[in-house]
């Protein structure tokens, strides 16, 4: 998201310093105490006021005067669009705007000065500059200083700007066309009382966007109405909203965009030393309808004395936003919250996932006083696809080198288990893998597994029948029956031993003071005899309790065992509720192999 937000206001930044106003507001504000419904009042809106204070300029072949360009700069940009939008010159040069702004809330006054040093452009042609370019920019605040280093960009289309948020007339213009390419700034640095942060440099190639069907002034009215209306919102303006909400998710595109990161240091509320920063982020290329993948690089946080978190690697990826736009298109004029209720899925966008790397945590154990949270993940990731009524259809959630520490005295009886089989550490990891074949009805479980290194893993596999279209229903109702309606078709299991029968077997063998080596056989032996005998004389028993001996008793690391109905579509909701009462009922209706290697 921080990536979207330089690129988004790299326009405004660098129309800051061309165009003051697309930044600052058109007059100063003076917003009043406002009274929310039911007598409750709301706390005291910010007001601001400001003056802009520009030397000199130089402009050099310019088609506009001195005045003219000073009242562009001031913040009068609507006022003299169309003249801006014509602009003409060899070259402006500015070589410094200054920017007093002086803000109340709640009867306190603060000030802050901001200076914009050495804006250049050059070969304006048409509204048009071939080069644009910025020295720095200085805030100055009571609590805070910032300063910016040098920023530039070339073939800035400044009418492009203007046409963009309708300041001026497009001329019909419905394509994207460029508004600046090579962007480049050189980052800056922040000190306050509280932290000191420098920030890299932000690079991008192009940025394309075109005009708004909504206008700069009917969006802040929409926004203002919005605000005004606060929890209950008129169904007029919503349906304002989401057209325009709609519109502006398909007009803009951009390349990737990169951000070299930033390092901070200070002091958390304890006033203990901190450190956050982060080594960079890319945000991958927008485009009309599709939110970008964005990716960050070198997490680190440190507060010394309490703990520490670092991450390599966290990506969110990318987002079709086809549906949700299309969703938003079709809303009516008066949207209530009825639609919105009844289009809640189909506003949903369709996420590709998210994933992760090298995360690793050691922490404070805020329900345990003195314990420590320490935790390692190697990788993990969530790929999502094929959606249909906001929901996906095809998920692959996985998780590798999930490295802890076990907790004791948790009263956890998990944890208290594993500790008693002395494990005091895991490195474990997971997948769930699943999707929906509409052609076929079916879901394809291709893996449900769990896996210890040195202990074991268990995987399943299976395909689910009658998986119809209602699943994913934007009727609740209809969505659940559809949901009983399921049927498991066949199942395999794969469950294989890396160690843990050692770990189990050696505890047994040391609480009754046997060997390990001679309860194995016995423990095999009893395992078999339960199974044929649960299964009452089924044609499968015989193998199948064969194939768990040879696991048990060591003579085999894995154990498959598979199961199928017999009949079409498969074992149903109505089978699995009879088997609690008699779990031997599901025998007849299913066949089972077995192996052991």
């Amino acid at each position: 998201m921080l990536n979207n937000c330089s690129v988004r206001r790299t326009i405004p930044a660098i129309a800051t310093a061309l165009l003051l106003g697309v930044a600052l507001p058109q007059a100063p504000v003076l917003a009043k105490e406002k009274v929310k419904s039911g007598g409750e009042t709301a706390p005291a809106a910010l007001e601001m006021d400001y003056s802009v204070s520009i030397p000199s300029i130089d402009a050099v072949g310019s088609n506009l005067g001195d005045e003219v360009l000073t009242e562009i700069l001031s913040g009068k940009v609507a006022e003299n669009a169309g003249d801006l939008a014509t602009l003409d010159a060899t070259s402006i040069s500015v070589p410094e705007i200054k920017v007093n702004v002086t803000s109340q809330s709640n009867g306190a006054s603060k000030d802050a000065t901001l200076i914009f040093k050495d804006l250049l452009l050059e070969d304006v042609v048409d509204g048009k500059a071939a080069n644009i370019s910025l020295g720095g920019i200085d805030l100055a605040a009571d609590n805070a200083t910032f300063a910016f280093g040098a920023m530039s960009a070339a073939d800035l289309d400044i009418a492009g700007i203007l046409g963009v948020y309708g300041l001026v007339d497009a001329a019909g213009q419905t394509e994207l066309s460029t508004i600046y390419t090579n962007l480049v700034s050189e980052g800056g640095t922040l000190e306050s009382d509280e932290v000191t942060c420098s920030f890299g440099a932000v690079s991008g190639a192009e940025f394309r966007a075109r005009p708004l069907k909504t206008s700069f002034a009917e969006m802040m009215a929409i926004g203002q109405a919005m605000e005004d209306q606060g929890d209950e919102v008129d169904p007029a303006t919503m349906g304002r909203f989401l057209k325009m909400y709609a519109d502006v998710l398909t007009a803009f595109e951009t390349s990737d965009i990169t951000f070299k990161g930033f390092d901070c240091n200070g002091q958390d509320e304890e006033g203990r030393p901190m450190a956050f920063s982060v080594a960079g982020m890319t945000m991958g290329g927008m485009s009309p309808g599709v939110y970008p993948s964005i990716a960050m690089d070198g997490l680190a946080i440190e507060v010394e004395g309490d703990g520490e978190m670092s991450l390599d690697n966290f990506t969110f990826k990318p987002m079709d936003l086809s549906t949700t736009i299309a969703t938003l298109e079709s809303a009516p004029e008066l949207v209530d919250e009825a639609w919105l209720e009844q289009n809640a899925r189909a506003l949903i966008p369709a996420m590709e996932g998210l994933s992760f790397a090298g995360l690793d945590i050691d922490i404070p154990d805020p329900e345990n006083e003195g314990s420590r949270i320490q935790a390692k993940v190697g990788e993990f990731d969530l790929s999502l696809a094929s959606y249909l009524n906001g929901i996906p259809t095809d998920i692959d959630l996985s998780a590798a080198q999930i490295q802890a520490a076990i907790p004791a005295d948790t009263g956890d009886e998990t944890f208290e288990q594993l500790r008693a089989l002395g494990i005091t550490d895991i490195d474990a990891g997971f997948r769930f893998a699943a999707a929906w074949d509409q052609a076929t009805e079916t879901v394809a479980i291709e893996e449900v597994s769990v896996s210890g290194v040195d202990l074991a893993s268990v995987v399943l596999a299976g395909t689910i029948a009658n998986a119809t279209e209602a699943m994913f229903s934007l009727d609740m109702d209809q969505s659940m029956m559809a949901g009983m309606a399921l049927a498991v078709r066949d199942l395999d299991l794969t469950v294989t031993d890396a160690g843990l029968s050692d770990i189990i077997l050696a505890v047994v063998a040391a609480e009754q003071g046997a060997d390990p080596a001679t309860l194995r056989p016995v423990f095999a032996g009893l395992a078999q005899g339960t199974v044929i005998s649960m299964m009452a004389g089924a044609a499968d028993a015989a193998k199948l309790g064969d194939a768990i001996n040879q696991f048990v008793s060591g003579n085999a690391k894995t154990l498959m065992i598979g199961i199928k109905a017999k009949s079409e579509p498969g074992l149903t909701m109505m089978d699995f509720m009879e088997a609690e009462e008699d779990p031997t009922s599901l025998l007849g209706k299913v066949n089972i192999s077995a192996e052991a290697k």
